[in-house]
């Protein structure tokens, strides 16, 4: 097996993905913003299975953080990350700089307003529009035969494939199941975060989700309730938790939905501490 290249240049990058285009090759994709878990880890797996070329990117994306936020904080360890997608079966590292991804007059930005008016757009108002243009942007300089993200980030993956199929980007783009610690906290950089008194409570995120779903196969189709339910579950389990959204919505279409009549996703989002965490359950009625 050849060694890991790492490139940072993007035409460089972008002159290696036309040339494996030329050459008919499959060409997979993951792309991260580094400090990596065993999320990000189990979707190298999978993509390492399914094309000959794996593409592994690292680039802690300005354009997708709001005022305030922890841009300057997130976590990095490039050295652990180039190690772990060595041992992934990555071929090729990307790590663009940051004045090389967006010159100074940069102003062209993609949108998917349909999509994100709700959950994390709603708090996050400038997020997923530099999320959308900075994977346009990836797609571009990598060329990939198909890209792979985790259903952690849900509205991420339904506002990339919208972008995708609409603006005719010839990459398949693949979601893969949220990965979670042994005791249900689903798996994030940002939950370096917590302290262990945080880190305790955390895992009743998930747990909420699932009384929601316990409460809908019970029979209850009120989504006022439903949500009240959980509401009054994290406020007795999470006290120290500041609710930034609990919402049901259509998977596809990411609008709130007042009764549940067919699949739906319960979405959250909650602060603990510094930690602004996400999690989500697609339910599925039986036909």
């Amino acid at each position: 097996m050849s060694a890991m290249r790492c490139v940072q240049n993007p035409q460089s990058m972008q002159e290696l993905g036309l040339e494996w285009r030329r050459q008919g090759l499959r060409v997979g994709l993951v792309p991260t913003m580094g400090y990596w878990h065993e999320g990000h880890l189990s979707l190298m797996r999978w993509a390492r299975e399914h094309c000959d070329l794996l593409v592994a990117s690292i680039f802690v994306n300005p354009t997708q953080f709001g005022p305030g936020e922890d841009l300057e904080n997130y976590p990095s360890d490039t050295k652990r990350d180039s190690a772990l997608a060595a041992e992934c079966g990555v071929d090729v590292l990307f790590t663009p700089r940051k004045d090389e991804m967006y010159l100074p007059d940069h102003g062209t930005w993609v949108t998917v307003p349909e999509l994100t008016k709700n959950l994390c757009g709603r708090s996050r108002p400038v997020h997923f529009q530099g999320v959308a243009t900075v994977v346009c942007k990836l797609f571009n300089l990598v060329q990939p035969t198909f890209a792979a993200f985790g259903e952690k980030d849900w509205q991420q993956l339904a506002v990339i494939r919208k972008m995708t199929r609409e603006l005719d980007i010839p990459v398949r783009v693949e979601g893969r199941p949220i990965v979670r610690e042994a005791d249900g906290l689903a798996m994030s950089s940002r939950n370096v975060y917590l302290t262990p008194e945080e880190r305790a409570v955390a895992p009743h995120i998930q747990k909420g989700l699932c009384l929601l779903e316990s409460m809908i196969r019970a029979g209850e189709d009120d989504c006022a309730v439903l949500r009240r339910g959980v509401m009054e579950y994290y406020a007795a389990r999470i006290p120290t938790g500041v609710l930034d959204y609990l919402e049901l919505v259509d998977p596809e279409r990411i609008e709130t939905v007042d009764h549940i009549r067919t699949d739906v996703l319960a979405a959250v989002a909650l602060r603990i501490g510094k930690a602004r965490l996400i999690d989500n359950k697609r339910i599925n009625l039986e036909k």
